[in-house]
């Protein structure tokens, strides 16, 4: 039975239905987790679930998803509703959810025609404030996570993460900068806010002409902890234009469109926008390079055995090298 006549005879027991006719309409953008657009007989939503093939431990976590928009949409208006949720494997092959459908467009490395990179950026700081100024435990999600330790245990999930993407010995930049990581403690944060984890530009869907958000997406990491990580997460994509020539293939935001701001203005700006100090950043940036890089890696891993498409992903192996050679330099003048 076709997918589309499987999620069909799931929907009803959960209150939707498909319209007659219509089918599942892949959504451009994301280069990880599948999203389509489906029609409802009450209306546009969107169909989430995990990249076929494979996963890494903890990612794609479509139920972790599935409690933090449930718990956030009646209090944040800018994450979308969730409609339903599936853990059975039996209906698609995976966990899914169904998220009502918001109108926007993602904009990563390239501003559309037009496009105010500046109000883009500010859209985005200004949602990472608004999220870290949330109470936890007003929204029911007190108890999500564990940000007691929060560095140390991201540091020893995120090496366990390369060793299995380089099951054949990890490369030497790699070790260098772990032992870097290790060698130095990392900040203390007592704390903890909400945390998206993966907070950058085109995970804020925007009107294309005015930049105004429409919707937060991609809560699948979602966890509490120290504030600074949601900024280094966006600043290690964060390229400029004085970065290693290497790195500058990321193209993950629109960093080296012209006239907009490096790293130090952008963290500027968060505290501007209200959101506080978020402490010494050096530490969490090199962190969240190293898992910029790993991620980078699951992906071309994955692109390798054949599950993931399209030749976007034959260049993951060497940028994923280039950001650890990055994050090894630059956590090496910031610790001397």
């Amino acid at each position: 039975m076709h997918e589309r006549d499987r999620l069909a005879e799931w929907l009803p027991a959960h209150g939707l239905a498909l319209v007659a006719g219509s089918g599942l309409v892949r959504l451009s953008g994301g280069i990880a987790n599948r999203n389509d657009r489906i029609e409802l007989t009450r209306g546009p939503a969107v169909l989430r679930r995990p990249p076929p093939g494979v996963l890494a431990a903890g990612a794609s976590d479509m139920g972790r998803e599935w409690r933090v928009i449930s718990a956030l949409a009646p209090h944040f208006s800018i994450v979308p509703s969730g409609l339903a949720f599936c853990d059975a494997p039996a209906v698609l092959g995976t966990p899914f959810l169904i998220l009502a459908h918001r109108p926007g467009i993602a904009i990563a490395g390239t501003l559309p025609p037009g496009g105010d990179g500046a109000a883009l950026l500010d859209a985005t700081l200004a949602q990472m404030v608004a999220l870290h100024a949330l109470s936890p435990q007003a929204v029911g999600l007190g108890d999500l996570g564990k940000p007691d330790g929060f560095y140390p245990r991201q540091l020893k999930g995120w090496t366990a993460r390369a060793a299995a993407v380089w099951p054949d010995g990890l490369p030497p930049v790699a070790t260098a900068l772990l032992a870097a990581l290790g060698a130095v403690p990392p900040p203390q944060d007592d704390r903890p806010v909400l945390l998206h984890m993966d907070l950058k530009p085109d995970n804020l869907l925007v009107d294309p002409v005015t930049m105004a958000p429409q919707a937060m997406i991609d809560w699948d990491m979602a966890t509490r902890g120290p504030r600074g990580f949601d900024l280094a997460v966006l600043l290690s994509y964060w390229i400029e234009p004085g970065d290693p020539a290497a790195v500058h293939d990321l193209q993950a935001v629109h960093s080296l469109a012209p006239g907009m701001p490096g790293r130090a203005a952008l963290i500027a700006r968060y505290r501007g926008l209200g959101g506080g100090d978020p402490g010494a950043l050096g530490w969490p940036l090199a962190l969240a390079r190293l898992r910029l890089a790993v991620a980078w890696m699951q992906l071309y891993r994955k692109w390798q055995r054949g599950e993931m498409t399209g030749s976007r992903y034959a260049g993951f192996e060497s940028l994923a090298l280039a950001i650890l050679t990055h994050a090894l330099t630059a956590f090496s003048k910031d610790a001397t």
